[in-house]
């Protein structure tokens, strides 16, 4: 692979002009802002260096597919995603959200780590392999979908209609970081979700506060509903929430106590002096990778701007992850939530379901599980970061481990990369590692499915 390193080397400056027009192109699906134009964009960059696209319709936005040696007997698939979180606040960015701009070593912008520069980086990869050795040893796909940042919400369709677009023999995920000591982190699951919204409704209209004396406020009332989910300790006070978490096993123990984790390092970034309940070695990682969560993302209710006014609001909504592990079912989740909140008294309260996602996790010792790891040492010149399960979310699930497909996540971001906050961010010497990484894995993997 020396000569490929060399070119990608020789060749980076392109490579990290294409990320910059990349991250140029606002894409935000959540307002439908840049959206088409991306999914061009993207299409036109992959039919450049010679794969064949289609742009597949869905309800929402098309899923941008691309294939490259498709005579090859086995499959080799990369999921990502064109669209990017808003990116409000804008006043907290350094520099301009959608600038590409690139300063001391890093190049900021929204989407650059989630998710352009992992897709950019897969395509620079494919470029240099075949500029250097003519042509790719494996069938390569890719499944690049519009709407990740707003839940996936017809990624099903797209599954369901269209099988023999997803079959592979090996998949590598959306998302990518290494640690705090240069350690790439080979994730092999991620966590599920479900993401619900509860509203509580009480007069017509707002009301002077005063009759607060007399009337239900909803705010007060959602708030006592939303104390009874979880207790001081965390616990998720849910009938029946915790029946089908299993307990982790000797092998996933062990393989917990391999993986590293900058508990003083994190503490340090966010300015926080400990871990909820204190925790920390062992249980904190147990906590973090195989235990689910209940989060109030967001509440609101009345009068929420500058200054004062004596409202007694009519409406009260509060939304609501709960991340799951292997074996929970969102469905059955917000079934159980239900039955809470009517036991408790709010059969009132209105649950709307957002989205809903399974848990996926890999076998670590996977072909391509252990491709990306025995790569990951020749580019990085470091020992990797086995991580059991990312604390994060997608629909890993239903694109790979529900049809037989492996998936590992390995990409170009860092620690402080702060995805979907101000100042987003990559080191341009992780996205060209990032590159070598891929084609040092498209290189390794088709051996190991021959073996």
């Amino acid at each position: 692979m020396k000569e490929v390193f060399e070119y990608i080397e020789q060749n980076k400056d392109t490579y990290i002009k294409w990320l910059q027009d990349l991250c140029k192109q606002p894409s935000v699906a959540a307002q439908n802002r840049g959206m088409k134009e991306t999914a061009d964009l993207v299409e036109q960059l992959i039919q450049s260096i010679g794969g064949k696209t289609q742009k597949v319709p869905t309800s929402g936005y098309p899923v941008v597919y691309g294939e490259f040696n498709a005579e090859k007997n086995h499959i080799l698939s990369f999921y990502n995603h064109y669209d990017v979180q808003p990116e409000d606040p804008v006043e907290l960015w350094d520099y301009p959200p959608f600038g590409a701009e690139i300063h001391d070593g890093k190049i900021y912008g929204r989407g650059v780590a989630d998710n352009k520069g992992n897709l950019v980086a897969r395509l620079a990869a494919i470029d240099a392999y075949q500029k250097v050795k003519g042509e790719l040893p494996i069938n390569i796909k890719f499944l690049i979908e519009g709407e990740e940042e707003i839940g996936s919400v017809h990624l099903n369709e797209f599954i369901e209609n269209h099988p023999s677009l997803i079959e592979a023999d090996g998949n590598i995920w959306e998302f990518g970081y290494r640690d705090n000591d240069g350690r790439m982190n080979i994730t092999c699951g991620v966590k599920g979700m479900c993401y619900v919204e509860l509203v509580c409704r009480g007069a017509n209209t707002d009301l002077h506060s005063s009759n607060a004396a007399v009337i239900e406020n909803p705010a007060w009332r959602l708030t006592w509903a939303l104390s009874t989910l979880k207790t001081p300790d965390e616990h998720v006070n849910i009938q029946g929430f915790y029946d089908k978490v299993a307990i982790p096993t000797e092998e996933e123990i062990k393989q917990l106590e391999q993986m590293s984790y900058q508990e003083k390092e994190t503490l340090e970034r966010l300015e926080l002096n400990s871990f909820l309940l204190d925790l920390s070695g062992l249980e904190l990682k147990k906590k973090l990778v195989y235990q689910p969560t209940c989060t109030i993302c967001g509440f609101y209710s009345g009068y929420t701007q500058e200054g004062a006014k004596t409202v007694l609001p009519n409406e009260a909504r509060a939304k609501i992850d709960f991340r799951l592990v292997p074996h929970q079912d969102p469905e059955e989740v917000v079934q159980l939530l239900r039955a809470h909140l009517d036991k408790n008294g709010f059969s009132d309260i209105e649950i709307i379901s957002h989205s809903g996602v399974a848990a996926a996790k890999t076998d670590p010792t996977d072909r391509l599980v252990q491709s990306a790891t025995d790569t990951a040492r020749e580019v990085y010149g470091t020992e990797p970061n086995p991580v059991p399960m990312s604390p994060a979310t997608g629909p890993m699930y239903d694109l790979c481990q529900k049809l037989g497909i492996p998936s590992v996540s390995i990409g170009v971001g860092h620690p402080d990369a702060r995805n979907h906050a101000p100042n987003e961010n990559i080191f341009l010497e992780d996205f060209i590692n990032g590159i070598k990484h891929i084609a040092a894995i498209m290189e390794d993997f088709p051996k190991r499915l021959q073996k």
